[in-house]
């Protein structure tokens, strides 16, 4: 867990932010209820308190009050993680449209066989290799060495955003069954929706993309 250790300063109030590994078994820790989310139902996700709990020095992870900066340290990483795992499933979802459209008969033909899905098919096969370019891009900057905050936060936001665009089309397609969790892309729809959030939001990546612009 994080906890503050000391008060922030006028100059940095992230200041006093400090780790510290917590005992399960310790007196007035407990796990409190499952929270029910919309996706990612393999991930439990629950609350934990924390009721007067003392914690000895020698569980302190780190340097005491550097906290935040061993938090952020690896953010860049993390985001170009969220990117690519977007490039994938934006990937996935165009497979299982087209794989839906082609098995699917509407008024005795193919739902493949129709303009409209066709032409959402293309612009949706458009999108997956710009996503992919992107993320592709991305991971080479990190290997180089030469990601920077900016770069990971353009990936996450053009990955994300243009995967739930795909992934919303391909569901539309399947219709009906596309609203069923039996199906894969509306359990994909609902796994997916996080990424515009964790790692930082969409709204998060445009602030710091236009701080690299100087503005």
């Amino acid at each position: 867990m994080i906890c503050r250790t000391a008060t922030s300063t006028e100059e940095n109030r992230r200041s006093g932010l400090t780790i510290l590994c917590v005992d399960t078994k310790s007196e007035g820790f407990s796990v409190g209820r499952k929270i029910d989310k919309i996706g990612l139902k393999a991930s439990d996700t629950a609350e934990l308190n924390f009721d007067n709990v003392r914690v000895p020095v020698t569980d302190r992870l780190g340097d005491e009050g550097e906290g935040f900066n061993y938090l952020t340290h690896n953010l860049a990483q993390e985001r170009l993680t969220i990117a690519l795992q977007a490039s994938a499933s934006a990937q996935a979802a165009l497979q299982h449209g087209i794989n839906y459209v082609r098995e699917r008969t509407i008024f005795g033909k193919p739902l493949a066989a129709f303009q409209n899905t066709k032409f959402v098919l293309a612009e949706c096969a458009t999108d997956v290799d710009a996503i992919v370019l992107m993320a592709d891009r991305a991971l080479e900057l990190h290997d180089a060495g030469d990601l920077s905050v900016a770069d990971a936060a353009k990936a996450k936001l053009f990955c994300t955003e243009g995967a739930g665009r795909v992934i919303d089309k391909c569901l539309q397609l399947h219709g009906g069954y596309g609203y069923v969790t039996e199906y894969p892309i509306a359990r994909l729809y609902a796994d997916s929706r996080v990424s515009r959030i964790y790692g930082g939001t969409s709204e998060v990546m445009k602030t710091i993309i236009a701080k690299s612009l100087g503005i």
